[in-house]
């Protein structure tokens, strides 16, 4: 597939609708905002004209899809109750174990780095360490193949 002259670079742009939907799972999360009206909002008033627009609407309307499911998975690698994530780690954890499960197209390490970088950047002091090793658990989970191959 060929990139158009003005399409931002694949890594680039999917890590800005990254970006984007951790602000906007964050939001649905708080305050209980519809999908809908969400990635309506995020579409209308930000530039997306650098964000992979189709890669951040799949995450945002497939993290609450499958909620329950994606809780399960963290539940089994995390040492406390879900509800006593602080909600930028959940959002960053359900994101990245959506992205394991369904997104077999983007290497684990990938995942997992870009796990790392939105909790340097959005999550509490040394919140990127604990998103680290859970999503690294869940890669050996849901990825034992391309995990075992990389070793």
């Amino acid at each position: 597939m060929t990139r158009k002259l003005n399409e931002p670079s694949l890594p680039s742009a999917r890590r800005k609708a990254r970006k984007m939907a951790l602000q906007a799972l964050y939001q649905w999360h708080m305050a209980e905002t519809p999908v809908n009206d969400l990635e309506a909002q995020f579409l209308t008033e930000n530039d997306m004209s650098k964000v992979d627009k189709e890669y951040f609407s799949e995450v945002l309307r497939g993290v609450p899809k499958q909620k329950s499911a994606l809780d399960a998975e963290i539940q089994e690698f995390i040492d406390r109750e879900i509800e006593r994530l602080t909600p930028i780690e959940l959002a960053i954890l359900r994101m990245g174990t959506y992205e394991l499960k369904h997104r077999i197209d983007v290497p684990y390490k990938v995942i997992i780095n870009e796990g790392i970088n939105l909790a340097k950047n959005f999550g509490a002091t040394d919140g990127h360490k604990y998103v680290n090793g859970v999503l690294d658990k869940l890669a050996q989970k849901l990825r034992i193949t391309e995990v075992s191959n990389s070793k």
